[in-house]
């Protein structure tokens, strides 16, 4: 009989010698909903997306689509998902925090868009809903491919350490985040877009710079920034800069 290979929280716990592991519905709920999780657990209380695959399907060779939720075997097969899954360009996967790798390196510190270090360690769920009575043996990370997923980490509430990879190239010109302010922050971007620029644009500009990481709040402070000056409305969401000088803290 083959054996099956064994992964963390769908499909086995760095603690015991199991087939299949729950990833915990809490923390799924607060990812948002997911169109396709490409290695599922056979047996499940609740579904992980809107289509599942399992190990009957094969997921690495099956068409993958819009948003996927990945939580794949662990073991030498793990990048080989996280691969398809840095190339599908469009998800979150759960992995555990071995940020020493070869493979977490190549496919997630130089691949993905942001990453979350969960506090402490998860407990993943039995066949039948219950949760383990031991966690997982390890940290674990949820790594977002996209701005839209990375976005989901932001807004997600989950508790860790949110860290951006994909930095817009205009903070490495010139930037001290310890002494910027938000007028400081939109005024810059704003002048980087001619002067003039649509709210939407300046939600995509500003995420990713380390005060969204500790704001999970941040587009209702990038709006209160707006409407409080020294910026002028133009309609239809677009803003002009005014000079910035000096700007209060």
């Amino acid at each position: 009989m083959s054996k099956r290979s064994k992964g963390m929280g769908g499909h086995q716990s760095a603690r015991a010698n199991k087939d299949e592991w729950l990833t915990p519905p809490a923390l799924l709920h607060a990812l948002g909903e997911f169109d396709l999780d490409p290695c599922a657990p056979i047996k499940r209380p609740w579904n992980t997306a809107k289509t599942h695959y399992t190990v009957l399907d094969d997921g690495l060779r099956m068409p993958w689509f819009r948003r996927v939720f990945l939580n794949a075997p662990y073991g030498n097969a793990l990048w080989l998902w996280m691969e398809r899954l840095a190339k599908h360009g469009t998800g979150t996967a759960l992995l555990f925090a071995r940020t020493e790798t070869k493979g977490f390196s190549k496919w997630v510190w130089d691949e993905a868009t942001a990453i979350l270090f969960l506090k402490g360690r998860l407990h993943f769920h039995h066949v039948n809903g219950d949760r383990a009575p031991r966690n997982a043996g390890a940290p674990s990370v949820l790594a977002a491919y996209g701005q839209y997923d990375a976005d989901m980490l932001i807004d997600s509430g989950l508790e860790g350490q949110f860290v951006p990879l994909r930095v817009p190239r205009i903070f490495a010109i010139a930037w001290n985040p310890a002494h910027q302010s938000w007028r400081e922050i939109i005024d810059q971007f704003t002048q980087g877009e001619g002067g003039t620029v649509s709210v939407a644009k300046l939600y995509e500009l500003v995420r990713g710079h380390p005060k969204t990481g500790s704001n999970k709040h941040w587009k209702a402070k990038v709006r209160q920034t707006l409407q409080r000056g020294p910026f002028t409305p133009l309609g239809e969401g677009r803003w002009k800069a005014n000079t910035c000088q000096p700007c209060e803290k």
